[in-house]
């Protein structure tokens, strides 16, 4: 009897939360793009256009994002009575530009999207960005009426998506679009076999394997004018759809692209939840950042691992967890406040971190000794620098390439975001 009273109050719950999306929001999606402007220590908003696109691949249930990870935070409010019916944590390229030499001195522009439920009615948009000790502030707002008439109906680029690995309704699946970059028409079959290798790559790993029935996985067919990717070391330029390049702020594996309104525009063909860019090239190099896109390449023999890392920053908000890197990073993380990403510390607020998963015999700090090598513990050196940013664990995917598996933290940071947009 109590597992039918279980099963009829879940249904309710369910079906309550679809039914405040239908009142609130109709079957589509809005893109609202703006520009994003600044140095180091400053930034500004100021709105570009509107956009409506023909899927929402989003949960319908989980509106409002309980996590709040991410350097910058949205909220979609009702005009007529303030009620926040939807809201969503990310970050951006240009939160990392902040960070190196460049910003120190120069004043720069990232164009940059949001995209929500489309509304029914009048709502106000707050954009709010991370401060460095760690707390929200209101940088922008913007009113849109969904029946302006300057909200663009049109689509830029329209290309036919095809079915990787697909297990139902986009409502309750973690929705994944895949997007070609510098594959030529006659590399299209390539890129649908990238695809399948892509799906067997993510599905080859814990906690994804046990869940694949809560994925959704999708590839535009979308060919490039030429083969391969920007280098600017070996000052090859090619024309491609999303002008992706190796060199993002001059380290030469990061693999990015600042076009972020192309990306938009080419994963609008399908519903997703996240982007997973694909790069026709050999060189190593990819990145990723949180609920924006990720990228890699596949041809590497390291593809799967890069992949399966890359995507661990995109979905989940995890943060690297190894310290000698090539990244061009100041004071990437302020130690007298606690990271947002799920994996690291600073110990400044720990107990809301993985502090319920150690053992109380676990030292803190923990000494990276094998003793503790596969104990979660609090180990020093995470975040690009070896002191005062801490990880759960000896090693895992997320701090290198040696093993195979993510650890306990990693692991059950992932499994939460996917019960969230599966739920």
């Amino acid at each position: 009897m109590k597992k039918i009273w279980v099963f009829f109050t879940f249904l309710f719950l369910v079906n309550a939360g679809f039914a405040q999306y239908d009142i609130y929001f109709k079957n589509k999606a809005l893109r609202l793009d703006y520009y994003h402007t600044g140095t180091d220590s400053t930034e500004t908003y100021s709105f570009d256009e509107m956009i409506m696109e023909p899927y929402w691949g989003g949960s319908k249930t989980n509106l409002v994002d309980t996590f709040e990870y991410g350097k910058y935070f949205f909220k979609v409010i009702l005009v007529r009575n303030d009620s926040l019916i939807y809201s969503h944590g990310y970050s951006t390229l240009f939160g990392e530009w902040q960070t190196t030499d460049e910003a120190k001195t120069t004043r720069r522009t990232f164009s940059e999207s949001i995209i929500f439920p489309f509304p029914k009615e009048k709502v106000r948009i707050e954009f709010f960005s991370r401060n460095r000790d760690g707390q929200w502030v209101k940088k922008f707002k913007y009113i849109v009426d969904p029946y302006d008439k300057f909200i663009k109906r049109d689509r830029r680029m329209v290309y036919p998506y095809f079915d990787v690995s697909v297990s139902g309704d986009p409502a309750n699946k973690v929705d994944i679009v895949i997007l070609p970059e510098g594959y030529t028409g006659e590399e299209m079959g390539k890129f649908i076999e990238d695809c399948r290798k892509f799906a067997d790559a993510i599905f080859s790993f814990s906690p994804y394997a046990e869940n694949k029935d809560k994925f959704n996985i999708r590839g535009i067919l979308a060919p490039s004018p030429e083969k391969g990717t920007d280098n600017p070391g070996t000052i090859t330029w090619k024309r491609t759809l999303l002008n992706t390049s190796y060199y993002t702020f001059d380290t030469e594996r990061y693999l990015m692209t600042g076009d972020y309104k192309s990306v938009c525009d080419l994963a609008a063909n399908a519903p997703y939840d996240q982007i997973y860019i694909l790069v026709n090239s050999k060189k190593y190099g990819g990145g990723s950042i949180y609920n924006y896109y990720n990228v890699s390449v596949i041809a590497s023999a390291f593809a799967p691992k890069i992949m399966i890392h890359e995507f661990g920053h995109g979905f989940a908000g995890l943060g690297d967890e190894y310290y000698t890197s090539e990244t061009g990073y100041n004071d990437f993380y302020n130690l007298k406040a606690e990271p947002w990403e799920p994996n690291l510390t600073t110990l400044v607020d720990f107990d809301r971190k993985w502090k319920d998963m150690m053992k109380k015999s676990t030292p803190v700090p923990t000494p990276d000794i094998k003793k503790y090598y596969h104990t979660v513990g609090v180990f020093e050196g995470a975040g690009y620098v070896a002191k005062g940013v801490y990880r759960p664990y000896h090693d895992c995917l997320m701090n290198s390439f040696s093993g195979d598996a993510f650890c306990p933290v990693c692991t059950r940071a992932i499994q939460r975001m996917i019960d969230f947009y599966a739920e």
